[in-house]
């Protein structure tokens, strides 16, 4: 298969072979080429030279759903439904249940709810798909394309946005396809995952494969140096993160936030971080680390407590009030809430900087220009120019956007949510050096990953919440993986004697 973009060569005579009950893992950095594969095997793009064999016959898709017709359904990493529609319609979408012509909506409904029941889901299918959260929506998303009889399923980071729960139910339903000779693609930065459910490996760089072979083959350490195009002893003197050693600081802290509290959310919780500090949240999705982080930078309204800023009350409850203060965040969901698609890279980075660089309603180009020149050498944004759209960029590069966005306004505190959330393991180093660059230069960092090694190796301490409360707090040589989850399994505890007294099973 090849395929050229403009002169840029996307795909180099690329061979990928599929077998029936089989999770293959295609893997590479961003940029690699995956993204393009797939999408020519789907029919959004049409190959330059080459040809698609599907169940032994040459097979040429004109477009995503004559490639779903023919049994190809695909799980995006970025949610591609219609959240102002309900759950059910956006399950059934353009194959909804009928009779006598019309949408028989109480079918609907009823075959919704058994079909998300499969998944552990129980939501009301009739309310709109915007009001569930992110990781139920990726789960609607998930149990739509499994459903529709497919004869192989691609899924391109289909747990970014899963807690370990939703995560063990895909697994099982991926065993089920299995059982049933369905093939899967399955795309992710997570390594272990890779190791647990795939049974083959695609590499691919730079638009070629440089690697094929059983995943029992490939050692972790083997696995990332092919990814990356490095020598295994380079990779293994790196580490699981490009995080350095454990900082300390007894300065007063730059961040004190006290008694957090909103109903149903967050319960008296208390941040304290120091400049030069870097402070995880830990916990289980749902425990309140977002709430948290979104209470300290003014998007999420708190009823009672208090945040000041180098020793200075923040009164102004509001994002503005957070960004004039000195906090700024970088939310979970990039897409949604962070860069804003349709403009420019430069745009992206100057935006919250242009009251700043404005004079009588003017903005200086100069200054503009001055910017992003040194975050483009500063983060090392790779992108063909300033005024290439940031929707085009990869995921680890409009992150890199996003931090420049706020490090322009040079602030105090840098609330960081799911940093390198779906982005390949070279430019999630990229960005963990960048932290803890940040953290040397005396930055405050709040820190949230799910990755536990993300979290305990970037962390000086770690705050453990469970249900919008702070259960334990890990510091010095207790940060590491067997307190954290201990703290975890506590919660487990917690909530199995609680269900126990209301006389539940736990």
């Amino acid at each position: 298969m090849r395929k050229s973009f403009g002169g840029v060569r996307a795909l180099r005579d690329v061979s990928f072979s599929l077998q029936p009950g089989e999770v293959h893992a295609l893997v590479g950095e961003n940029g690699a080429g995956k993204s393009t594969l797939i999408k020519v095997m789907t029919g959004v793009y049409q190959p330059d030279a080459g040809s698609v064999l599907f169940d032994g016959s040459s097979v040429a898709f004109g477009s995503p759903l004559e490639a779903q017709d023919a049994g190809i359904s695909t799980i995006y990493q970025e949610i591609n439904l219609v959240p102002l529609m309900s759950v059910a319609r956006n399950l059934f979408l353009n194959r909804e249940p009928r009779r006598a012509g019309l949408i028989d909506s109480a079918r609907m409904r009823r075959e919704a709810r058994a079909v998300l029941r499969e998944f552990g889901i129980d939501v009301n299918v009739s309310r709109p798909l915007r009001s569930l959260g992110l990781g139920a929506q990726q789960m609607v998303a998930i149990a739509r394309a499994v459903q529709i009889d497919a004869r192989v399923v691609i899924m391109d980071e289909p747990t970014s946005s899963l807690e370990a729960r939703e995560v063990e139910t895909l697994f099982r339903v991926i065993g089920r396809l299995k059982e049933r000779g369905i093939a899967i693609v399955y795309v992710s930065h997570r390594l272990d995952e890779l190791y647990a459910i795939c049974d083959r490996a695609t590499i691919m760089r730079d638009g070629e494969v440089v690697h094929v072979a059983p995943m029992a083959e490939l050692d972790r350490m083997r696995l990332v140096a092919l990814m990356l195009g490095r020598d295994v002893a380079e990779v293994r003197r790196e580490g699981a993160t490009a995080f350095s050693t454990e900082r300390g600081t007894d300065a007063p802290p730059v961040l004190r936030a006290h008694d957090l509290t909103r109903r149903h959310q967050l319960d008296h919780v208390d941040v304290e971080i120091r400049p030069g500090e870097v402070v995880g949240l830990g916990g289980l999705l749902g425990s309140g680390r977002s709430e948290t982080a979104k209470a300290i930078s003014g998007s999420l309204r708190i009823e009672e407590g208090s945040i000041e800023v180098a020793g200075k009350p923040v009164h102004a409850r509001s994002t503005a009030g957070a960004i004039k203060a000195g906090i700024v965040m970088l939310p979970e969901d990039r897409k949604s809430e962070g860069i804003v698609p349709n403009l420019s890279v430069r745009e992206n980075i100057v935006l919250a900087a242009l009251p700043r660089i404005s004079r009588g309603g003017l903005v200086s180009r100069k200054k503009q220009d001055e910017i992003v020149d040194f975050f483009f050498t500063r983060l090392n944004i790779k992108a063909s120019s300033p005024e290439q759209k940031v929707s085009e960029l990869s995921g680890g590069n409009q992150q890199k956007v996003m931090l420049a966005r706020w490090l322009c306004l040079r602030p105090k505190v840098l609330l960081l949510d799911e940093p390198t959330r779906g982005i390949d393991v070279g430019a999630k180093a990229e960005v963990q050096s960048v932290i803890d660059e940040l953290a040397e230069e005396g930055l405050g960092v709040l820190l949230i990953s799910s990755e536990l090694d993300e979290l305990l190796e970037g962390s000086d301490r770690v705050i453990v919440l469970k249900d919008g409360a702070v259960v334990d707090t890990l510091s010095g040589s207790d940060v590491n993986e067997g307190a954290l989850m201990n703290a975890l399994a506590a919660e487990a505890d917690l909530d199995a004697a609680d269900d126990t007294a209301d006389g539940k099973q736990p």
